[in-house]
């Protein structure tokens, strides 16, 4: 680089930044969804941000998604090392593009160190090659839940999912929200009574996943081009639009299987729904924040039975804020032994980005402090560290000011950061052992002794 060029410091595209009021938030929403995670007794993992292609690849491809990348080739100097570690530059590496995938492998890498049924949440930052726009990222925090076990895997984990998402959503105070769910072996069901072959209805579920994204008739266009007869695409668009409460779509479904041909696996599936319903009820989760829609597919290969997707309504341009499934043979594609689980994931960088641009949450204070000490007097500073070291013993969060300014700046510069008391000692409230406590959010000023000073501040945060 030649002197004086200038560094083009701005971010890459599609890889977020922060500011602290942001970051504020997101952590914020990262300890209510770990708190009911971690009530349903699900523990926290870690796993690499890289991973080798072939597990990225190994079910589900994501295709132009995958981030890709190899091992640094070393220079020559290391070139022993290299060789020693047995690595070589040309293995295809890729940084993992969702928490699903890389759990599959991470169970076969630690098979005999876990417990079954496996119950974890990882809140990791995953990476998708796509195109950067507004609310879509190259690097984003998703924040999942999957329970995985051995052969067989009660359907009552995937009813406490709604139960799970229930409770974060109603936490974070987002409005109201539906979650909406399917079965895949009800779609597939379907699709095998009318005629469809087994080759075609992987790619009729993808253009079923689309409706709310292309419409309709662009549904029927679709799957009319994939060599579904006009009748069957008829079929299909009424099918996924049955609608009504719960039950009534449960005795709708019953009711077709009845009419219909080869109706096991939909049978199968419309008994797991009842199944998981029955057990969402029972959970708790009140029959508003909950329906069965027929359309929702989740396009991902490895999803097998139940399916989620959740709505905020008024918003539902916004597209699903936490969705999932469960899947049979994902984690079995490394071992070759059937190992069922379900899961559900929130992309938390993104939600966030879409609630703030619709107004829906608010950024918090720049800091976490609640109390800036202000700097009256150079001399009076060794009190001022006593004072702060107290309040912060009594668990209030305090910025001591430690550069002395003009009052009204000091106050200024609380107020920007979000800071809503500052306590004032001169010289004269120190010999008295008193301070003075602003409220700048009113205006109020009071004076306390220092002895009693934080439960005055731990009962005006109130």
């Amino acid at each position: 680089m030649a002197k004086g060029d200038k560094i083009n410091f701005s971010t890459p595209s599609g890889f977020p930044e922060f500011l602290p009021s942001e970051k504020r938030l997101e952590l914020y929403l990262l300890d209510i969804i770990r708190r009911v995670f971690e009530s349903y007794g699900f523990t926290p993992i870690e796993t690499p941000a890289v991973e080798r292609l072939e597990v990225l690849q190994a079910k589900g491809n994501q295709g132009d998604n995958i981030i890709y990348g190899i091992n640094p080739i070393l220079p020559p100097n290391r070139q022993a090392e290299r060789d020693k570690s047995g690595e070589t530059g040309s293995e295809a590496r890729a940084l993992k593009f969702d928490q699903t995938v890389p759990l599959a492998a991470y169970i076969a890498r630690h098979l005999n160190e876990l417990t079954f049924p496996f119950a974890r949440y990882q809140t990791d930052v995953v990476f998708r090659g796509e195109r950067a726009k507004d609310g879509r990222f190259r690097q984003f925090r998703q924040c999942d839940i999957d329970v995985v076990a051995r052969r067989e895997l009660s359907l009552l984990y995937d009813a406490q999912m709604p139960a799970i998402i229930t409770e974060i959503f109603e936490a974070i105070k987002i409005g109201d929200f539906l979650i909406r769910i399917n079965n895949r072996k009800v779609l597939t069901g379907f699709f095998k009574s009318l005629g469809i072959a087994e080759n075609q209805i992987k790619s009729c579920i993808g253009i079923v996943d689309t409706l709310e994204k292309i419409g309709e008739s662009k549904v029927k266009q679709d799957l009319e081009k994939e060599g579904i007869s006009t009748g069957q695409a008829q079929k299909i668009i009424e099918f996924i639009k049955i609608d009504g409460s719960v039950d009534e779509v449960l005795d709708k479904l019953k009711h077709l299987g009845q009419n219909l041909s080869e109706t096991e696996e939909l049978s199968l599936g419309v008994t797991e729904l009842e199944t998981v319903i029955a057990g969402v009820r029972n959970l708790g989760v009140a029959e508003n924040r909950f329906c069965i829609d027929l359309s929702i597919a989740r396009g991902l290969d490895y999803y097998t039975g139940t399916v989620y997707e959740t709505t905020l309504l008024g918003h539902e341009a916004l597209g699903s804020i936490c969705s999932g499934g469960r899947y049979e043979e994902l984690v079995g594609v490394f071992l070759g032994e059937k190992m069922p689980g379900v899961g559900i994931s929130i992309g938390l960088t993104r939600l966030i980005s879409r609630l703030l641009k619709a107004g829906i949450l608010n950024t918090l204070a720049a800091t976490p402090a609640q109390v800036m000490v202000v700097n009256m007097q150079e001399d009076l500073m060794p009190t001022y560290l006593k004072v702060s070291q107290h309040l912060r013993q009594a668990g209030i969060n305090v910025i001591t000011n430690f550069d002395k300014r003009p009052l009204g700046k000091q106050f200024q510069l609380a107020d920007k950061q979000g800071i809503q008391f500052c306590v004032i000692i001169g010289s004269e409230e120190a010999a008295a052992q008193k301070s003075s406590l602003k409220d700048l959010k009113t205006g109020e000023q009071v004076e306390v002794l220092l002895e009693n000073l934080a439960e005055e501040v731990k009962r005006r945060l109130k």
